[in-house]
């Protein structure tokens, strides 16, 4: 049976160190509004949310992209290969993280800040 997604295996600091190299590359993307939130204890899939916010189908593309290619770095293995940006919301599933990747409309929308209000924000 396949396995449908990898990723080495990582320490808690190690973890952290891979987010925030991510918000790193989604800041030098020019993403926008950058937001992890720490989910641990509250949900049990994943430990942090990375929020950020693009401002165009190209922007998101872009950011996913390099998003991609920073997890690809690490030994993190994504086959589904996310092709459609049209939606507003793309999600990369880090499984220690999963980065959310919004157009300004889809993230008002949604607004998952407010969803999960009882989880902590990290400094980013």
């Amino acid at each position: 049976m396949p396995t449908l997604q990898t990723h080495p295996k990582t320490s808690p600091e190690e973890v952290l160190q891979h987010l925030s190299t991510c918000c790193r590359a989604l800041e030098d993307k020019k993403a926008e509004d950058l937001t992890v939130l720490d989910m641990r204890g509250t949900f049990d899939v994943t430990d942090y949310f990375l929020l950020a916010t693009g401002t165009s189908e190209p922007h998101l593309r872009a950011l996913f992209k390099e998003m991609d290619s920073v997890l690809s770095k690490f030994g993190y293995q994504i086959p589904s290969k996310i092709k459609d940006h049209y939606s507003g919301w793309v999600v990369v599933d880090a499984i220690d993280f999963v980065i959310h990747l919004f157009s300004p409309e889809q993230r008002e929308f949604y607004n998952l800040e407010r969803l999960w209000k009882d989880c902590p924000k990290l400094s980013v």
